[in-house]
Parts: structure tokens; C-alpha cells; sequence
């Protein structure tokens, strides 16, 4: 399994971003992509996530309203679209993948559930 972030970049306060999430080497349809971002000198933070079978999914209180995760079967991506970005969105942005289920809220936001990453994208917002 492989994945490859793509679409960070430098935006305004209030601006937009897409990131993308190249999956590769998939072997099954259940599993469940999260998304990460990490500040250097800080615990990595989930995000958000979906469940590639059923398309459930879920955020983190700081970014609801703002970002959507959402996939295209076909195309085997992920996509994390970020809106009205704020300059505390600032981060490197981290994909990844898991097999195992919780039936638990906080279970897919939790990075120790994860065991395969892409490399990131750094995501920087200006005030």
C-alpha cells in the first residue's frame, strides 16, 4: 500500500486548498483513509476521515464548517477540500491508512490506528 499527498501550498487567510490522496496497492475496499496535520514540536492531529466502503466519515471540531474529505472510487483518491483557511491551519497535512475498526468515535482520529503514511504536504496560511 502507497499513499501520495499532493495540492498543499502558501494561501491567504480565508483562501482555499485541495489536497489529494493517491492510494496505490489497495489489495481490499475495507479500510479507512485519515487525514493528519502536524506542526513541528506538536502531537500529530487528526483531521478528518472516511471509510472507503460505506462512506462514512467524520472532523475534528476545528475544522467542521470548513474542510470536507470526500473520494472517488475510481480513481482510487481521497480529497481533503479546505476552506476559509485560517493561519492556525498551518501544517504539514498527512494521509494514511488503516484496516482496523472501533466502534468508537475518537478511534479513527487517533494516528496509533494508522500504519501506512504518505509523506505530507505542507500547508501554510498567512494572516
Amino acid at each position: 500500500v502507497q499513499l501520495v499527498e499532493s495540492g498543499g501550498g502558501l494561501v491567504q487567510s480565508g483562501g482555499s486548498l485541495r489536497l489529494s490522496c493517491s492510494l496505490s496497492g489497495i489489495p481490499f475496499d475495507d479500510f479507512t483513509i485519515g487525514w493528519f496535520r502536524q506542526v513541528p514540536g506538536k502531537e500529530r492531529e487528526g483531521v478528518s476521515w472516511i471509510s472507503w466502503g460505506d462512506g462514512s466519515s467524520d472532523y475534528a471540531d476545528s475544522v467542521k464548517g470548513r474542510f470536507t474529505i470526500s473520494k472517488d472510487n475510481a480513481k482510487k483518491m481521497v480529497y481533503l477540500q479546505m476552506n476559509n483557511l485560517k493561519p492556525e491551519d498551518t501544517a504539514g497535512y498527512y494521509c494514511a491508512y488503516t484496516t482496523y475498526w472501533y466502534d468508537s468515535i475518537d478511534f479513527f482520529f487517533s494516528q496509533a490506528q494508522y500504519y501506512v503514511w504518505g509523506q505530507g504536504t505542507q500547508v501554510t496560511v498567512s494572516s
